[in-house]
């Protein structure tokens, strides 16, 4: 039978036997398998068991799913492969195949590792920094990856709101020259 284990920090050992097709993965406590930190969504995955294949199909979370640092929408989990989610690193281990990873064994008398669901409740997806804040980009401070030989973006001019301001213009200006020729053509008259 398939399992997940954790093989992150402070949760590291916690395993979830793959049991059921579908399995939902997530910081809150409705998810099948709860993972309570905050680069977690809080439905971040499901996990669906077709036939002997492991499949991950992230739920538009906020930090990701990636399987060996590929970012993924839906894709197979095979045995040996790093499943992360957020800032969690979790691996599939079968019957077939235990997992790649090894780790001492606890101490004498140590508790053995927590499995199901922790008591922490964690309230909102802490957000990863990737890529360029907006002051780097108004200022112009992260050259890596930008064309720095280009001083900025220009402006494009719009002929088509151009001509439409001047047609508006020589409108006015005739409406107001028959004005004035209409009140001189009636004053004229009295």
């Amino acid at each position: 039978m398939a399992k997940l284990v954790i093989q992150s920090a402070e949760q590291k050992g916690r395993s979830y036997e793959l049991k059921v097709d579908k399995t939902t993965v997530g910081r809150v406590d409705d998810n099948t398998f709860q993972i309570a930190d905050a680069s977690v969504s809080s439905h971040h995955c499901e996990i669906l068991l077709r036939g002997t294949d492991v499949v991950i199909k992230d739920l538009n979370s906020t930090n990701g799913t990636f399987i060996n640092e590929d970012r993924i929408s839906e894709s197979v989990l095979k045995p040996g492969q790093k499943l992360r989610l957020g800032q969690i690193e979790l691996s599939l281990e079968t019957a077939d195949a235990p997992a790649t990873t090894t780790t001492a064994p606890p101490p004498a008398g140590a508790p053995a590792p927590i499995t199901g669901t922790p008591k922490k409740q964690v309230d909102q997806t802490v957000v990863m920094k990737r890529g360029v804040s907006l002051d780097e980009l108004e200022q112009g401070t992260r050259t890596t990856g930008f064309d720095t030989a280009n001083k900025g973006f220009s402006k494009k001019t719009n002929k088509t709101n151009k001509w439409f301001l001047i047609g508006g213009i020589i409108i006015v200006v005739i409406v107001v020259i028959a004005f004035l020729a209409l009140l001189s053509t009636v004053g004229s008259k009295k």
